[in-house]
């Protein structure tokens, strides 16, 4: 039997009509409801809710006990309290996440210090082995005396020579240019400029016994302004605490999650450093700097202490003196915890827009990361509030308290690594702020380029909460961001800076390519501070913070209701406010300015940069 060429075409139309009407049909019947569309009323009611005085009473409550990680306060206190506090605000599941990690802790009984030997091995002008009590607030047991996390036990002694930065440059400058071995030597390095651990590799690598850390006046105080108690700035005695670990997770499980089940390496096989680190304040740094012999160091190595800079090696008046470190820190395993809680989407519940913030701190940790933490509990108990009077998000919104980020983003690691498959495929966004207020010149805000117009768009509507900024015509938080720290190849609007490795978004941005942000209020960069001053002290405390840096927490709430828009907008709008354009076209900047700055001396080193021109 045989078709016509007609009759054919007439059989398809007829086919096609009665599936379009099934098609109609099964639409019709099955769409019980009309899809959410995005609730732009709940904005107004999201700003208003968040309040300043639940963040000061959150970082009031924070801030009594020190929380390192690993320990009771922030591993169970802390844990229990967001926990608790996240279901009560009405979040539709809370799930604590505990991992097996390496940490490390200084001896508390025998504390780390740094001494001169004279020639017959007696040590003199000792350096003070805790920092000094200021206020009582600080005279708490749990404080952890000053250390660097991981860092090798030992007493090594030898002359002392001065690295200044510690930077592979300063150190080249050394060992080649001026001539001065730093092999067999005790070094001392200020704070600044690079990572820690960066500092405690090159001395490594340049034949270092040991590595001294301190905080030169040039980098945490300015000539005009006093220090702590009378302003915000690094008095003498404060030692910056900080981890040396220079990859991102648990030591022992590299790219691995370190759940029960994780194979664990020994320490003997984890790169960790193999010389004694430890920090100490900058009047113990005066104390042998000013003895220290040698050549005058050149201008760009100068500090602020009130001395004449040398090399080294040795001492000028003290010919047959050392240098001695005793540092008896030491790793060990702990369990670790991260709370996610859960507002699920209403239409794309499988879409995930993740704000992250870290939980532990070296000691008190007002700024960093609490600052945070506080607008964290305030902006989830503000979000639970929108859902109980029947809001619910298009895509569904997740929120993490991180452990042990000092450590080297630990929590925030694990959690990805044990997660990859599913976070890589359905997040939209992570959304982190570390600490939320480390000045209160002007909001910045950074991250991936095609980011950057929704967290412009928040930011205009935020009110400002610098007064003199209002009294001045800047009504927004983008007004003053625009005004202070303006783009300098577009002046008309804000500076839009990338990430770096220095906080939580770190393993989802460069790990599973996960777009990231990172907000917060700044110092004035211009003071040329190394970061604010009292960072990772025993001096970053409630009182500081509520004296100096935020008196009426308004900034925190502007940090905290910035938040909340750019999280509300990317998990409510139809349409994504992601825009690929401006990622396209900050590609192109970057490959440019590689070329521009590097491209010779690569070319000159056998390195092809073919595969680069090819993706154009």
């Amino acid at each position: 039997m045989t078709f016509s060429k007609t009759k054919l075409v007439a059989l398809s139309l007829v086919i096609g009509c009665v599936g379009l009407g099934i098609g109609i049909i099964i639409g019709y019947f099955g769409i019980q409801e009309s899809v959410p569309t995005e609730n732009e009323s709940i904005h107004k009611k999201l700003m208003k809710e968040i309040s300043n005085e639940r963040i000061e009473q959150n970082l009031w409550d924070i801030t009594r006990k020190p929380h390192i990680a690993g320990r009771d306060t922030d591993e169970k206190v802390l844990v229990e309290r967001i926990k608790n506090d996240w279901e009560n605000a009405g979040l539709d599941s809370v799930v604590v996440h505990p991992y097996d990690v390496l940490l490390s802790y200084p001896l508390q009984s025998d504390s780390n210090y740094v001494a001169l030997l004279d020639k017959d091995g007696n040590e003199y002008e000792v350096s003070q082995k805790k920092e000094l009590v200021i206020d009582e607030e600080q005279n708490d047991p749990d404080v952890v005396n000053p250390f660097n996390a991981y860092s090798a036990p030992g007493t090594p002694s030898g002359d002392l020579v001065y690295v200044n930065y510690g930077t592979i440059d300063d150190f080249i400058e050394l060992n080649r240019n001026v001539g001065i071995s730093t092999s067999g030597k005790v070094c001392i390095s200020r704070y600044g400029k690079i990572f820690r651990g960066d500092k405690a590799k090159h001395a490594e690598q340049y034949g270092c016994l040991g590595l001294i850390l301190y905080s030169d006046p040039a980098d945490y105080t300015v000539p005009w302004a006093g220090v702590y108690p009378s302003d915000w700035y690094l008095p003498p005695t404060g030692a910056q605490r900080g981890t040396l670990w220079v990859e991102n997770g648990d030591p022992r499980t590299p790219n691995y999650p370190s759940i029960s089940s994780a194979w664990h390496m020994s320490e003997m096989e984890i790169p960790l450093p193999k010389i004694p680190v430890t920090p100490i304040g900058y009047g113990d740094a005066w104390k042998y700097l000013e003895k220290l012999g040698g050549a005058e160091v050149p201008e760009s190595w100068r500090g602020d202490l009130n001395i004449t800079y040398r090399y080294g090696p040795g001492f000028n008046s003290h010919t047959e003196s050392k240098i001695k470190m005793y540092v008896k820190t030491k790793n060990q395993a702990a369990i670790i915890h991260n709370v996610v809680g859960y507002i699920q989407g209403g239409v794309e519940p499988d879409r995930y827009v993740i704000f992250g913030n870290h939980r532990d701190a070296w000691v008190f940790g007002a700024i960093d990361p609490s600052s945070g933490t506080a607008v964290l509990m305030e902006m989830v108990r503000a979000f639970g509030k929108m859902v109980k009077q029947g809001w619910r998000p298009r895509r569904t919104l997740v929120f993490c308290s991180w452990g042990a980020e000092e450590y080297g983003l630990i929590g925030s690691t694990e959690w990805v690594e044990e997660f990859q498959k599913e976070l890589q495929s359905r997040t939209v966004a992570y959304l982190n702020v570390d600490s939320a207020v480390n000045g209160n010149f002007t909001f910045r805000g950074s991250g991936v380029s095609s980011l950057r117009d929704v967290v412009f768009e928040a930011a205009k509507l935020v009110d400002n909460p610098d007064s003199a900024e209002v009294a001045a015509g800047r009504s927004t938080v983008y007004d003053t961001w625009k005004l202070k720290l303006a783009d300098n190849d577009n002046l008309d609007i804000p500076y839009f800076g990338g990430l770096g490795s220095g906080s939580d978004y770190a393993t989802f941005l460069q790990v599973i390519g996960i777009c990231s942000i990172d907000l917060r209020y700044v110092y004035d960069y211009s003071t040329d501070l190394g970061s604010y001053p009292v960072y990772h002290s025993v001096y970053e405390t409630f009182e500081l913070v509520s004296k100096f840096v935020d008196p009426d927490f308004k900034f925190h709430q502007a940090v905290g209701r910035v938040w909340a828009e750019v999280g509300r907008k990317l998990s409510d709008s139809v349409v994504l406010p992601i825009n690929c354009r401006l990622y396209a076209k900050d590609l192109q900047k970057k490959e440019d300015s590689l070329i521009t700055e590097f491209g010779e001396k690569m070319s000159d080193h056998g390195i092809d940069l073919s595969m680069i021109y090819k993706l154009e």
